[in-house]
């Protein structure tokens, strides 16, 4: 099964909310999903990222493939290093 770290988007209406999940690639935006291992508030100032770093680099282990946003949230937060 092909997996993938990507964003689920959750708020309301022009309040976005994203929650960071491993999910199959075939599966819908906002699907059924494996595990959350994180979110992210693009809103507030300056944005929240919050990530089990455990979860995630086991899931980078097993070859869960992030998404480009995903892959440049990681990288500020300092799982993926440049």
């Amino acid at each position: 099964m092909a997996t993938r770290i990507r964003l689920r988007r959750m708020g309301a209406k022009k309040n976005p909310f994203y929650r960071i999940v491993v999910a199959d690639k075939r599966a819908p935006r906002d699907g059924a999903f494996i595990e959350e291992i994180g979110y992210y508030n693009p809103l507030k100032d300056p944005a929240v990222i919050e990530v089990n770093k455990e979860k995630a680099v086991e899931w980078l282990n097993k070859g869960a493939q992030p998404s480009d946003t995903v892959r440049s949230l990681f990288t500020k937060v300092g799982i993926i290093n440049k």
